[in-house]
């Protein structure tokens, strides 16, 4: 995909078309599926309208790419986690839900990068292929620390809710109206 300089902070604009074809305004080109996903792995900012009504298909379009990443052979998403995904769909925790899911992928993120700041001083062996070696050594390790993150978000959300619950437990050392105070029951 061709590039043009582009000022720092500008978002690249992406028309779609009724024929389906996606325009690049900022290149002057049509541009792929593929290309795009060449734009979110570069981490440029982007945005795809539809060229006749101007409203917002950069949702679609990257839920597109997912669902051809998905279907590309090695899946990252479980029939079983759609599944509960969906389930939460309508559902008075869908907007907690979202929020959840996107700081849970922030802080895989973080440590992702994490990882990756501690091997740049290794010189010579930061080849891609020691790269991938040590990622497959790790990955067992990023599964159980995850996997240990996951457990101890869980374990304070069943707290939260157990609190939740029962009120009055929280606030026990605050009198309240109609209930005598310790003072006054002795």
């Amino acid at each position: 995909m061709a590039t043009r300089s582009k000022k720092a902070g500008d978002s690249r604009l992406i028309k779609k078309y009724p024929n389906r074809r996606l325009y690049d305004t900022q290149t002057s080109t049509y541009v792929t599926l593929a290309d795009i996903k060449n734009l979110v792995m570069a981490g440029d900012a982007f945005s795809v309208v539809d060229a006749k009504t101007e409203d917002d298909l950069t949702r679609n379009i990257l839920l597109q790419i997912i669902l051809e990443e998905e279907a590309g052979g090695a899946p990252v998403f479980s029939t079983q986690m759609l599944s509960q995904i969906i389930r939460f769909y309508g559902n008075s925790m869908q907007g907690l839900m979202g929020s959840y899911l996107e700081k849970t992928m922030q802080s895989f993120v973080d440590i992702h990068n994490k990882l990756g700041d501690q091997t740049q001083g290794l010189g010579a062996g930061s080849t891609p292929e020691a790269w991938a070696k040590m990622m497959n050594l790790q990955n067992p390790l990023m599964q159980g620390l995850m996997g240990n993150y996951m457990e101890q978000s869980k374990d304070l959300f069943v707290k939260m809710q157990e609190q939740m619950q029962n009120p009055p437990t929280i606030f026990s050392s605050f009198p309240f109206a109609g209930q005598p105070n310790k003072t006054e029951k002795e």
